[in-house]
């Protein structure tokens, strides 16, 4: 799992400005999620009411709840509001987010996302997690190459970065198959449960060259 989706933040109202700028012009577009080919094996697709089961498992995990908005407490009241801000967020430019879903049974066993809070500045942020049952069968890499090679080709996304606890060797050996590469370690990064975690953060550039499998956009 890396670089989590992110989390609501609160914004006081500041104080009256005596002399206020002029009114900011049109906010993001609203964006269209796909669906997406990951391969043979698995698809990508936007949030469904029907994916709760997925929220449900997701939240048991003991890791999962710390680095996103799934709710640490399951209920159905709380799973739907995760999904609501899933469709909230492609409404309002945020970003793409995906679940992650195997072909044979239809059956969702992570998300993805693709997230543009950056893109003035030309980069972009990708973070995926899955639950316990889906690890280690090649669905994050998967879903990361898909991702990737639809947002560098496809929306000419500059340069897409990964934020990655150092302690996830397996994240970043995905992230490194991929292109990704390691450009440092940004101490205290984030909050994770409790405590601020370090983070190391891989990137990869449009320019760094061709990423092997192309997204298929199916209907």
């Amino acid at each position: 799992m890396a670089a989590p989706e992110p989390h609501p933040e609160t914004n006081p109202d500041p104080a009256p400005d005596p002399d206020p700028a002029p009114a900011p012009g049109p906010g993001p577009e609203p964006l269209t999620v796909p669906s997406m080919s990951a391969g043979p094996d698995f698809v990508l697709r936007p949030w469904e009411m029907s994916d709760l089961p997925l929220v449900r498992e997701a939240s048991l995990d003991p890791y999962i709840p710390l680095i996103t908005t799934i709710p640490a407490r399951y209920s159905d009241a709380a799973a739907e509001a995760f999904v609501r801000r899933q469709w909230e967020r492609a409404a309002t430019g945020a970003g793409y987010p995906f679940a992650i879903v195997r072909s044979r049974d239809r059956r969702p066993v992570g998300a993805i996302g693709l997230w543009l809070g950056e893109l003035p500045e030309g980069r972009a942020s990708v973070g995926y997690w899955l639950t316990a049952p889906a690890r280690g069968q090649g669905v994050a890499r998967a879903a990361l190459r898909t991702v990737t090679g639809w947002a560098l080709r496809d929306l000419g996304v500059p340069r897409l970065q990964l934020y990655i606890e150092p302690w996830n060797t397996a994240s970043a050996r995905i992230a490194e198959d991929i292109g990704f590469r390691r450009e440092g370690l940004l101490r205290g990064w984030q909050q994770v449960g409790d405590e601020r975690r370090d983070m190391a953060v891989y990137a990869l550039l449009n320019g760094d060259g061709p990423i092997d499998g192309r997204a298929v956009t199916v209907d």
